[in-house]
């Protein structure tokens, strides 16, 4: 099993994490999916990383979609409950923690642009986004639909959407006023699938 994506990715770290905690083996190709001789493309039409091939040499790309399939392959532990709704719950909680991966994702390329051509209004709806992502994990952790033990989907989602605004500097004040989110991720990122799974420092 390989999969295909780029070490800094919050959407290839999560697959990653879950491969490691389900402990599958799999070899990571590191391509960066914006650099010109990237080969992501023949992985996956859009370009966009993660991708997973199989041993079979099935390609599936996506994170939601490859989470999926690995469930698929009933690994314990089980990154879903296996009530239909309650897992349908848990996959709009992903979409969520995914919504705020790609607001960063936004913010980051806009920053990169030379200064006098960056939208402050486009920074804004995007730092708002992250904000009312935020607020509503914290929420749901302070009122016991998300548990700070818990390892699923939805938790690993927003410890890697965490972790990425850790690494790039995006809403450096996430923290504050947050404690039950703080808590949660705090007590995910001490597992040795986060550790192993750490952005390269810049």
């Amino acid at each position: 099993m390989k999969l295909i994506g780029s070490y800094t990715s919050p959407f290839v770290r999560k697959i990653s994490v879950i491969l490691l905690e389900k402990g599958i083996t799999f070899e990571f190709v590191n391509d960066q999916p914006y650099s010109e001789d990237n080969g992501v493309a023949q992985y996956n039409p859009l370009g966009k990383v993660p991708a997973l091939v199989t041993g079979e040499g099935e390609c599936w790309f996506n994170s939601p979609i490859i989470a999926d399939y690995i469930e698929l392959l009933d690994i314990a532990p089980a990154m879903l409950p296996q009530d239909a709704k309650a897992a349908l719950k848990l996959r709009q909680l992903e979409a969520l923690a995914d919504g705020i991966m790609d607001a960063a994702l936004v913010s980051v390329r806009e920053q990169a642009r030379p200064p006098q051509q960056q939208s402050e209004t486009e920074l804004l709806r995007q730092r708002e986004k992250i904000n009312r992502g935020l607020d509503a994990f914290e929420v749901l952790v302070a009122e016991g639909t998300l548990k700070v033990s818990d390892l699923n989907l939805a938790t690993v989602a927003v410890a890697c959407a965490i972790g990425y605004l850790n690494f790039r500097r995006v809403a450096p004040g996430w923290c504050v006023d947050r404690p039950n989110l703080v808590a949660l991720v705090e007590n995910l990122f001490q597992r040795e699938s986060f550790a192993r799974t750490e952005p390269p420092k810049a």
